[in-house]
């Protein structure tokens, strides 16, 4: 039957994400994010629209990369919040030793994710994977790799964040 030159079937079609948003809206702002280092990383990191300090190295290398600036702003503050001192974007396995925190942009091929896992994991370095539901290969690697992590994992959407710090294995969808 016809509603207004669009069947019911079509006027329906965006409700097909509906399960996973609600699954999402239960961490809305924190609220159900029963670890004190995820809540603060939800409150004061990806709810901020500003730079916290007056360090803005890793903002302007994730501009020249593409990267949305929403996203820069919180890995930015992100940085700051947990005091890593030293940041890398876009490495190989072999040249992450001495970073606190690793991201792999776009320009990282799917295929090479689960090597800088496990190299994350080894370093004890935070992983950040830009942009995991981009194609279906990113999003299936990115799903085993939450799978098979051994610490905490927050996915908010633009970005997962492996966690190899001294937090059980817990797994955050904001």
């Amino acid at each position: 039957m016809k509603i207004s030159g669009r069947n019911i079937k079509r006027r329906l079609y965006g409700l097909r994400n509906l399960p996973s948003n609600i699954k999402r809206a239960r961490y809305w702002r924190g609220h159900g994010v029963h670890s004190p280092f995820v809540y603060n990383i939800v409150r004061q990191v990806f709810m901020s629209s500003e730079i916290a300090g007056e360090q803005r190295e890793l903002f302007n290398a994730l501009i020249e990369k593409e990267v949305a600036k929403r996203r820069a702003i919180e890995l930015q503050n992100l940085m700051l919040h947990c005091k890593y001192s030293s940041v890398t974007i876009d490495c190989s396995a072999e040249a992450m030793a001495g970073h606190d925190m690793v991201i792999a942009t776009l320009a990282t091929p799917p295929h090479s994710l689960p090597k800088l896992a496990e190299q994350a994991r080894e370093l004890k370095t935070t992983l950040c994977i830009i942009a995991p539901y981009y194609d279906k290969e990113r999003t299936e690697i990115c799903k085993e790799l939450v799978v098979g992590h051994r610490c905490t994992s927050v996915d908010n959407r633009g970005y997962l964040l492996l966690f190899n710090n001294h937090l059980p294995k817990q797994q955050f969808k904001l």
